[in-house]
């Protein structure tokens, strides 16, 4: 099976052909053709199977087939964070280089001007977070009455974040005549609500059992007390020698804790979550993707998004509130077929959120003590005895910065630009 059997003109075929792509995914194979008959399409694959190609290819098209060549804004991406904003709009810029589609990219926490400055030299695609993307609306920047086709990347991130509200005030901006591509690697019960009033007789694409993880990962899972995960961490990656780790932890504060603690231990590391800026962001991937630092410890705002060739690991510091977000945090490795490894830190009071990842995976793993640092089951008998575990949706808000001391007096969450 060809690129070329999928109906992709010969342009975009030799444009594919340079960049190396010579057969095309289950994920590509199986949507292309859908979106390019004007289907409103629900597409569901494991992270790092091209799904972006998978609506961005057949998008492009369209805009090649175009007569009219009036400059308007054709197609609106919707992400759920920056890095992934900037991902799939350079995805956009390397599909259609030479072509003369225009894709303009949009995001908070950066200077809003340039941003004006590229969509008033011509859009033909945006891509854009939802608060930004609500900003230039409301300031008349932009203009959303010629849309043809909304795509909803990492729609569950989307509902998870909050973002529910954004994305109903923008829907009212949007022609109701229009295509709706929602892709994601999961799929949870908010999302096939959410497509009941946006999708029109949608083609259901699964390629793979859904919420599962890629076979090429080796997952790993590690019984330790919380106050030794540094100590673990780092024997780890000292005496394995593993030179590029990316490290998720679930708060802002533990990211730049582990981010001192590692340093302190020689190994070179670098952090990201959402209060730093743009531009601290942007320059801690680069010096992790050129080798500068061997370590990147995120917050789960770069668990979509981040695209780093031959990743080789992946570190769950604490398990994520929301299982799903465990698929895409390892899925950044074993990316393309390649293979990859996932090692998670689990504490005792993090048992019941492992059981939550065995659930939704259907996978049935085991938990490994490490030689040296097992775990103090006494003092966990204790803990489990005296105290009982705040609920996963209270600790997900806390994550998330959506705890009681972020509330408006109205008792409703703050709006969070991103």
């Amino acid at each position: 099976m060809s690129f070329s059997s999928l109906g992709l003109q010969s342009a975009l075929l030799a444009i594919l052909d340079k960049l190396g792509y010579q057969t095309p995914t289950p994920i590509q194979h199986a949507a292309i053709p859908e979106v390019l008959a004007g289907h409103d399409v629900m597409a569901g694959a494991q992270t790092g199977t091209g799904k972006t190609a998978a609506f961005a290819l057949p998008l492009i098209q369209r805009h090649l087939a175009r007569t009219n060549a009036a400059n308007a804004i054709r197609v609106l991406v919707l992400t759920p964070t920056r890095e992934l904003a900037q991902q799939v709009h350079q995805s956009f810029v390397n599909y259609s280089e030479g072509l003369g589609l225009k894709a303009v990219v949009a995001y908070g926490g950066a200077s809003i001007n340039p941003q004006i400055d590229a969509l008033n030299a011509g859009c033909d695609v945006l891509v854009a977070t939802p608060g930004r993307l609500l900003e230039l609306a409301i300031k008349e920047l932009i203009d959303l009455s010629t849309l043809e086709t909304l795509v909803l990347d990492e729609a569950d991130r989307m509902l998870d974040m909050g973002f529910i509200i954004d994305i109903k005030r923008i829907l009212k901006r949007l022609p109701e005549a229009r295509q709706t591509l929602f892709f994601s690697a999961t799929f949870n019960d908010e999302v096939f609500a959410l497509s009941k009033t946006l999708l029109k007789q949608p083609k259901l694409i699964e390629v793979a059992q859904r919420n599962a993880t890629a076979a090429q990962i080796e997952q790993r899972f590690y019984e330790v007390d919380s106050q030794r995960k540094a100590a673990l961490l780092a024997y780890l990656i000292g005496s394995k020698n593993w030179q590029q780790v990316l490290i998720f932890t679930r708060t802002k504060q533990t990211v730049d804790e582990l981010e001192k603690e590692l340093q302190k231990d020689g190994i070179s590391t670098a952090g990201i979550h959402g209060d730093k800026s743009q531009g601290a962001r942007d320059r801690s991937l680069a010096q992790f993707k050129s080798g500068q630092v061997r370590v990147l410890v995120a917050t789960d705002v770069a668990a979509r998004g981040l695209d780093i060739e031959q990743l080789q690991y992946v570190v769950n510091f604490e398990l994520p509130y929301n299982a799903e977000d465990y698929i895409h945090r390892i899925g950044r490795t074993g990316r393309a077929g390649q293979t990859g490894t996932a090692v998670s830190l689990v504490s005792g009071k993090e048992k019941y959120l492992f059981e939550d990842v065995k659930k939704l995976t259907g996978e049935q793993f085991l938990l490994q003590w490490m030689e040296g640092f097992e775990p103090n089951l006494l003092a966990q008998e204790e803990l489990s005895n005296n105290k009982r575990p705040p609920s996963k949706k209270t600790l997900r808000a806390k994550a998330l910065g959506q705890s009681g001391n972020n509330r408006a007096k109205s008792g409703k969450p703050r709006r969070r630009y991103i």
